[in-house]
This record gives structure tokens, C-alpha cells and sequence, in this order.
């Protein structure tokens, strides 16, 4: 017999755990009828493996037990999802268990797609190629940094929705800069290949970073996507996403942003777009089709960077509208877009982007963001952490 709750929430990130936190404080009542589904043992501030990349912060600063921010009140069911059935109200678990649901949250983020560049599970973590997007691989990326001796570093940016767009070029400035304080800049080549056709969707910030890049002497090369690697010869190739031409470079040091996208389960749910992602209201975030769903995060399609700060501001109109659909009341609250890309440009340097779905500028600081500010680094780097952990995971910002 199937175990029943009001509420089930799908993921026990960032979204998931700020979401439950906000309805059990909104309505204690569902203490005890609430569930987050999440498989993993560890609960990581992602935010900060760039700096963990960097060498600036540890790895193990960014983790903790996924039991210790489970909310008071919610039930944690320590199982992956095989199955949504929508029309049935349930979750089929890879245990072979099956829950039921009055209402469901759907937030469990996405999925990194390695093997969708040819050699590179083969070779990531060795070879000289690095990544910051997993916690298996983000100290290779400072082993890679620290020991960097001269040569070609090339940084990419894939032809998919990723986990905040900024991340790319972060460990890239801080690497460049690293480069230089350590005087090995003057026999280094720092190639930034993105599939973008700017450096940044907002015009204002992607001014400011394409003179940052110019200084520097840092070539980028736009539309340009990852295809391959080959970690012995030491061999990148790129295709251009327009013309399908390629080119393959070598390096001394490769930073890779994987391909990523919607998990398999939520892809065969039925709730979802065309591309795989939970098909919301980008104002209510409630599902267009079933009233009783709502999604929120990375695994949504609002059109919005992928950020813990977009979370921040969706999860509290995710725990109200749900409730008001709970008593068949009409949803008053609608979220903006509002999304924020804390852009690292050297040590002590960042770019404090806020934005929304227009991206029309959202900035909360009485002065220019765009100027690159060791205030904002010191924001990123101490104050956000503790902000998160103590803040948000627990419903009150």
C-alpha cells in the first residue's frame, strides 16, 4: 500500500529544502505530511566550488550531512525517483516503493551530460582537464592552477542551459589572475571558447567583461562549442554551433563546463516542455496543465539564469501559491525573473549581476554593480556562505 502525503517534494537541493522550510513555516500544520525525495547522503553550497577551484576555500566548507538541513517536520525519504504518474498523484522510487501525493514540488535540478563530449569521461580529472561543476573533480581544477607552469589554458562554455552562466569565466579571471601573480602570465595563452554569441546576456555587465577580456589579452572565441577531447595528445576540438566548422586546439590546461540537462525521470514525466524541462507559469511557477504541481529550480522552464539567487526568490512564491492552491484560492504571487550572477574577475575582484526575465537590471546596491568590487568578493566569498546556511536552507529570507 502506497505512503501518502499532502505535500511531496522532489529534490533536496537548494530549491527543495528552501521550499519546504518556507510551507512549514507558512502552515505548521502539514508537520508530518510533508516529504523530500533526494537520494544523496551530502548537501553542497555549490556556489562556492569556484572558489574551491581557486584555492580560496575548501571543499569539505561546502558540505554537509543531508540529514542536518532536512526541515523539522518534513519526512526524508533517502530514495531516487523512477517514475512520475501525474495523472495518479504518485511517485514511483527506485526501491520499487511507491508514495501518493495531494500536491507535488518538483525541484530536483539537472544532470551533467560528460558523455556528450566524445573522451571526456575517459579523461576528465587527469591530463590536465579540470572541472568545477562536480565536487570528484573541483580540486583537480586548483591542483591544475596552482601548478600551471605556462603554456595554453582553455576554458569552455557548452551549447546547453547550465547552472549559472557566470561560472565559466569565473574560474577563468581568477585562473588568468592567478597566472599573473605567479609570473607565468607571459608564457600563457588563455582562451575562452563559448557557444555564447556575447560574453553575458546583460548588455550593461557584458560590456564591462568584454573590456575586462581585452585587457587581459584573453581570446575568446564566440559560438564555439566542445566536441571532443583527447587527454593524452592533449587536444581540444570545437565546433562552431552555426557553420558546424571545426577546430582543435591543444592545451596545457583544460577547464570544462560539461553539457547539462533535464534528469531522465523528469524528462518521461509528462510534465514537461519540449526540451525536457517542468513546463511552469514563469509568474506563478505552478505547472500549466496540473494545478496541483509546481517546480521551481534548475529542473523548470523559466526563462531565468540556473541560480541559487533565482531560487531565493522563487521558493517563497512557490510555499504561498501552493498553499493558496491548496484551499482553492487564487495565486497572488507572481515572481519576476529575478536572478543574480555574482561574477569573479580576479581575486578580490566581482561583478555583482542582478537582472530579470527582461533583463532590465535588478540591482540592490547604491552603487554600480558592474564595477568590478572586492566588497562584492568579500559578499561571495564570507557573507553569502553563512547567509545560506543559516539563512535560507531555513525558510527565513
Amino acid at each position: 500500500m502506497s505512503q501518502h502525503y499532502e505535500v511531496v517534494v522532489i529534490g533536496g537541493g537548494t530549491a527543495g529544502i528552501m521550499v519546504t522550510s518556507k510551507i512549514l513555516r507558512q502552515d505548521p500544520s502539514l508537520k508530518g505530511k510533508i516529504a523530500i525525495i533526494d537520494p544523496a547522503s551530502h548537501h553542497y553550497y555549490q556556489p562556492l566550488w569556484t572558489l574551491v577551484g581557486a584555492g580560496v576555500s575548501k571543499l569539505e566548507s561546502t558540505r554537509k550531512p543531508m540529514g542536518t538541513v532536512i526541515p523539522q517536520g518534513a519526512n526524508w525519504l533517502q530514495q531516487a525517483v523512477k517514475h512520475l504518474a501525474p495523472h495518479d498523484n504518485m511517485v514511483y522510487l527506485q526501491n520499487d516503493e511507491s508514495i501518493t501525493y495531494t500536491n507535488l514540488v518538483v525541484c530536483p535540478g539537472l544532470q551533467l551530460k560528460w558523455s556528450y563530449v566524445k573522451g571526456l569521461p575517459e579523461t576528465i580529472g587527469k591530463h590536465g582537464v579540470c572541472s568545477n561543476y562536480a565536487p570528484q573533480y573541483v580540486n583537480e581544477t586548483w591542483r591544475q592552477i596552482s601548478q600551471f607552469k605556462g603554456g595554453t589554458a582553455i576554458f569552455t562554455h557548452p551549447n546547453t542551459p547550465i547552472k549559472c552562466g557566470g561560472a565559466p569565466m569565473k574560474i577563468m579571471f581568477l585562473a588568468e589572475d592567478y597566472f599573473r601573480k605567479h609570473g607565468v602570465r607571459p608564457e600563457t595563452n588563455v582562451y575562452f571558447e563559448t557557444s555564447k554569441d556575447v560574453l553575458f546576456d546583460v548588455e550593461t555587465y557584458s560590456n564591462v567583461l568584454e573590456d575586462i577580456v581585452e585587457k587581459r589579452d584573453i581570446h575568446v572565441e564566440y559560438q564555439s562549442n566542445l566536441v571532443e577531447v583527447n587527454g593524452e595528445e592533449k587536444r581540444a576540438t570545437f565546433e562552431n554551433i552555426k557553420t558546424g566548422a571545426r577546430h582543435t586546439r591543444h592545451f596545457d590546461m583544460l577547464h570544462v563546463t560539461p553539457p547539462m540537462g533535464p534528469l531522465d525521470f523528469v524528462k518521461e514525466s509528462g510534465l514537461t516542455d519540449e526540451a525536457g524541462w517542468i513546463d511552469v507559469n514563469p509568474s506563478t511557477l505552478q505547472h500549466t496543465q496540473f494545478n496541483n504541481v509546481f517546480a521551481l529550480g534548475d529542473a523548470s522552464n523559466a526563462p531565468t539564469s540556473k541560480t541559487g539567487a533565482a531560487i531565493r526568490k522563487q521558493a517563497p512564491v512557490v510555499a504561498a501559491n501552493l498553499l493558496q492552491a491548496m484551499k482553492g484560492n487564487m495565486l497572488t504571487h507572481h515572481y519576476d525573473g529575478y536572478t543574480s550572477c555574482p561574477i569573479v574577475t580576479g581575486y578580490n575582484q566581482l561583478i555583482l549581476a542582478e537582472f530579470d526575465y527582461n533583463h532590465e537590471l535588478k540591482e540592490t546596491m547604491p552603487f554600480n554593480q558592474a564595477k568590478p568590487r572586492r566588497s562584492m568578493y568579500v559578499l561571495k566569498k564570507d557573507i553569502l556562505p553563512k547567509l545560506y546556511w543559516y539563512g535560507m536552507l531555513k525558510g527565513l529570507m
